[in-house]
């Protein structure tokens, strides 16, 4: 008897608890990616001290932010427990799409760790191609004779502060960020003669589209709490009838 009289509040806390919970991204929004590396690799971009090159290991890459035409990737550990590095990305598109990870990178001298240069996702015609401070930018492209993207902002490697949303102000002066390519002499030119951006329909084809401002959860809310009234009426009904 006292489970049929409290049997209608816990049908609405339950309810309510579906209808606020959060909902699950499809699997490839952030483009979550194992990778294992043979040797040591180079990153750029706003790392924890002591990982601007990343152990022989796995690792996994995500994206934080994607909304314009630069991006944000993270770099994880393997568990995700710890984040090494977040780096700044510009969409750069191949010529054809293929259906495996592809990481591309700028080949060093003997003995050096091989730089990152790019990150392309399965079923995707673009990648992220990514970005090294100035004074790296200079001696990569000298070194591997490519032009290397480059940015004139300071990034400061992190020591305690976790970054985990776009809002956070290492990603946001990251997005604000001048951009651009050095050459292997040494002249420094637009992005737009390095890379190739992926035309606005096709990045938008590729990401989810975003919920309006104005979207709202109330709807489900309100299908939820006419389904608890009910069957809290129904619930009256039979505890009515056994008494």
């Amino acid at each position: 008897m006292t489970f049929l009289k409290a049997a209608p509040t816990l049908l609405c806390l339950a309810v309510l608890g579906v209808a606020f919970s959060p909902s699950a991204r499809a699997d490839s929004w952030d483009k979550k990616t194992t990778i294992t590396f043979s040797g040591p690799v180079e990153i750029p971009g706003v790392h924890l001290q002591g990982y601007g090159v990343l152990p022989a290991g796995t690792y996994v890459f995500k994206v934080l932010d994607s909304k314009s035409d630069r991006h944000i990737v993270q770099i994880f550990s393997k568990d995700e427990l710890m984040i090494y590095a977040t780096i700044l990305a510009i969409p750069n598109l191949r010529l054809k799409a293929t259906d495996k990870t592809v990481m591309t990178f700028r080949e060093r001298p003997a003995g050096q760790p091989e730089a990152l240069r790019a990150w392309f996702y399965p079923g995707k015609e673009w990648g992220e191609e990514f970005v090294y401070p100035k004074a790296r930018a200079i001696v990569l492209a000298k070194e591997t004779n490519t032009p290397v993207l480059f940015t004139t902002a300071e990034i400061t490697p992190e020591v305690t502060v976790v970054i985990k949303t776009p809002a956070e102000p290492v990603v946001v002066e990251l997005e604000k960020a001048p951009v651009m390519a050095i050459q292997p002499s040494g002249q420094e030119v637009q992005i737009a003669q390095v890379v190739t951006p992926p035309p606005v329909t096709l990045l938008a084809q590729n990401e989810p589209a975003a919920l309006p401002a104005t979207g709202s959860s109330m709807p489900l809310v309100a299908l939820f709490g006419v389904l608890a009234l009910a069957g809290a009426l129904t619930l009256g009904l039979i505890q009515k009838r056994t008494l």
